[in-house]
């Protein structure tokens, strides 16, 4: 009987799923005629999409671009960016060859028109607009430049925050690049880093939320999650919402914490104990949030709403993405590890159009790509992949109308400053306009 009883169950949940026939799409202006169509379950809710759906639906976003309430720095969400360029290589700034790039995930720093990265010693290079080395910066000892630090940014105008997959975390003057102070956790961090007024965050490799002071770089409180048994290499994400931190760990739990103390408001486990058993495998896309939900996916194939009040789950759908999405108006966009552009009402979670992008590559390549990162401009969408291809997608359609060869190698997700476009590669900076 427990058996016909769970079956029940099964059949009932699956039913009430948002991809039945039945069910009907959110709507909005943008989207043409959509509320007239009736749309078949053409996807296994077990397996990662690889067909396409409603490629007749042109998406339509207003003219004026939408502004967060909060910053990017603090949601995570690019949004719809103001770009539109040609793509033309203009310049590329060149350093010492990265080489584990590929395991990692590169992030830019921006200061002003100023462009922040590193080099394969640690050496922090701060360049200008034209390419021209303002100041480079190494503190790193003879041993811990053989091990080829890792570094992760954050800057708040005037101070530059670093840390390292070699437990140090350090402050610049952002003019000079002079040390400010210097000093080590106990564990390597393996996350974004967040500054918030006084203070700023990052974990560290045993799921530690650490709080440190801006001034001495002194830990004002930690909070620690389930630790796991293999540390995961995917980068770790937060976001900052009215004086509130929520941030992932390698096990998939989600966590709200409040920043003036460090207390736990709720926390929220996302997988399933079949799932958590292989977590080292858990890759999870950046947390993003509009100020009321969060929304993120991983390599599972789960997408998340989660509510960022009561922490608990809005809806879950089928997408296999690490990737960082973006909420733009009403929608959710986001690129599945097999090459899908998907777009999602942020209400309901109802899939509204799916692309395939990686449909101009052969099939034999195609297996080999995986997409990077990807930005919304105002006409298209930029994807990067890990062959040092960029393809240009178009909005309204979801169709790759070019593909542009930067590297043979992995490039980074796209950054936009200044209305020119960036890509890290394992040895440079390629700027494109």
């Amino acid at each position: 009987m427990n058996k016909i009883f769970q079956l029940l169950l099964i059949i009932i949940f699956f039913s009430g799923c948002s991809l039945n026939k039945n069910s009907k799409f959110w709507t909005s202006e943008t989207i043409k005629k959509i509320e007239e169509q009736k749309f078949e379950k053409i996807f296994d809710d077990s397996k990662a999409l690889s067909q396409e759906l409603n490629t007749n639906i042109s998406l339509n976003f207003s003219k004026s671009l939408t502004k967060n309430n909060l910053p990017q720095k603090f949601t995570n969400n690019d949004g719809r960016v103001n770009f539109d360029g040609s793509l033309k290589k203009s310049l590329k700034y060149k350093f010492s060859k990265i080489e584990n790039f590929y395991q990692f995930e590169p992030e830019l720093s921006f200061n002003k028109g100023n462009i922040i990265f590193f080099d394969d010693k640690g050496t922090v290079l701060q360049f200008d607009e034209r390419s021209k080395l303002i100041w480079k910066k190494n503190y790193y000892t003879k041993s811990e430049k053989k091990s080829n630090p890792i570094l992760q940014f954050a800057n708040n105008d005037k101070f530059l925050i670093i840390a390292d997959n070699l437990s140090k975390y350090f402050m610049l003057n952002l003019q000079s690049g002079d040390l400010v102070w210097s000093k080590n956790n106990t564990a390597p961090f393996n996350s974004q880093i967040k500054i918030y007024k006084d203070r700023f965050f990052v974990i560290d490799f045993t799921n530690t939320l650490r709080c440190y002071s801006m001034k001495n770089g002194e830990e004002i409180w930690s909070f620690q999650t389930e630790s796991a048994l293999i540390r995961s290499q995917k980068r770790l994400s937060m976001v900052i919402v009215e004086d509130v931190i929520y941030f992932n760990n390698s096990l998939g739990d989600i966590s709200a914490v409040r920043i003036n103390d460090g207390e736990l408001l709720w926390q929220l486990p996302t997988q399933s104990d079949v799932l958590y058993e292989s977590a080292f495998s858990l890759e999870t896309s950046d947390i993003i949030t509009d100020n009321k939900d969060l929304f993120f996916s991983n390599n599972k194939n789960q997408f998340f709403s989660i509510d960022i009040k009561s922490g608990s789950f809005n809806w879950e759908n089928s997408i296999n993405s690490n990737l960082r999405p973006t909420v733009v108006e009403n929608f959710i966009i986001s690129v599945s590890l097999e090459g899908y552009l998907i777009v999602i009402d942020k209400i309901t979670g109802n899939i509204i159009k799916v692309t395939d992008v990686f449909n101009n590559f052969k099939p034999k390549k195609r297996e080999e790509i995986l997409p990077t990162g990807f930005i919304v401009g105002l006409k298209n969408i930029y994807l990067s992949t890990n062959i040092g291809r960029l393809l240009v997608i178009d909005i309204k359609s979801g169709k790759t109308i070019s593909t542009l060869k930067i590297d043979k190698d992995k490039i980074s997700r796209p950054f936009v400053s200044n209305q020119n476009l960036y890509l890290a590669k394992d040895n440079a900076i390629i700027k494109l306009n």
